[in-house]
């Protein structure tokens, strides 16, 4: 049954590939994603794997309990619909029965496994924004399960795909012996500390140090700022900050730059729509994991009064 699956989701990428336009859904309204990432793969001047997806359909979601979403999702609703023609469906069900591939935007991470397992039952490739769940026990079922589907899934914030810090990533500075990046890192209270928008900083982070992190320290910085310290085999260092806006640096064994910086939806959207064609996923699993659990690593090491907390240990628990 499963090289029938893959079979067919062969054949799926393939007839993508020559050029029938690719039908996308989003589910959950309550983000700017859904709006700026429309905007960039509906607008008619779009030029390489963007001018062939389209943005057509959706499922409203939604969180009364979080603020940011319950106040916003009427208006981006409204400009998705009214602007750009999508049309809603009732149920993420019915929304996979008329698009080729999903876009999971709900800006609560809670809901994210039951919204994905449809998708993934419908054999659907999908992008899910960050964070990627509401726990990193549901990130590695959703990682699981989708496997076990044959269905291509991954991950990403748009902090990943910047300039200096795919630079950093692909041998611009040789072996990475330390980065620092930093990123705002507001709180909601349904969310371990960083999965909410520390994500950011701590996605530009991996990106540059990629997977071989051992051990978490988190600390607090003189003026209250969150800092986590994580140590690499061989070494290797790196260290999230809260701060203002976007950056860092990362220092190789050829020299040293900025990195960590923003530089726009569009890298993203494209890696996401190149999945959605080819079936390639353009982030492993094991490295979204491995960031998830730096991140939950970070609150479990505040818990211990800043003593240090394994990656394995992490795993391990949210495996049981």
């Amino acid at each position: 049954m499963k090289r029938i699956t893959t079979l067919l989701l062969s054949f799926a990428f393939a007839a993508l590939a020559v050029g029938e336009d690719l039908r996308i859904g989003i589910i959950g309204l309550d983000t700017s994603h859904v709006v700026a990432f429309t905007k960039i793969l509906n607008d008619p001047k779009a030029t390489g794997p963007l001018a062939e997806a389209k943005v057509v359909g959706a499922f409203r979601g939604g969180s009364l309990d979080i603020p940011s979403s319950a106040d916003r999702i009427d208006k981006f609703t409204k400009t998705l619909t009214e602007q750009y023609g999508l049309k809603l469906y009732p149920t993420i069900a019915e929304l996979c029965k008329n698009v080729d591939a999903v876009m999971l935007e709900s800006v609560d991470g809670r809901p994210h496994l039951r919204q994905a397992i449809p998708v993934i039952d419908a054999g659907l490739p999908l992008f899910i924004d960050k964070p990627m769940a509401g726990s990193l026990a549901d990130a590695i079922f959703i990682f699981d399960y989708a496997k076990k589907k044959g269905v291509p899934i991954f991950s990403a914030s748009s902090l990943r795909y910047g300039k200096a810090t795919q630079a950093a990533r692909n041998g611009a500075l040789g072996k990475i012996m330390h980065a620092e990046t930093y990123s705002p890192c507001s709180l909601e209270g349904h969310h371990p500390d960083l999965f909410w928008y520390g994500v950011h900083g701590c996605e530009s982070l991996f990106t540059i140090m990629g997977t071989g992190c051992q051990s978490v320290v988190r600390r607090t910085t003189a003026d209250g700022k969150i800092e986590v310290e994580g140590t690499w085999k061989g070494g290797r260092t790196g260290i999230f900050r809260e701060g203002k806006g976007y950056g860092g640096k990362a220092k190789g064994t050829k020299g040293e730059s900025e990195a960590g910086g923003y530089d726009g939806y569009a890298p993203l959207v494209v890696e996401a729509v190149k999945m959605f064609q080819t079936g390639k996923v353009p982030v492993s699993a094991q490295e979204t994991i491995e960031m998830l659990a730096f991140m939950a690593a970070a609150d479990e090491s505040k818990r211990r009064d800043g003593k240090p907390v394994t990656i394995k240990e992490m795993i391990e628990q949210a495996r049981q």
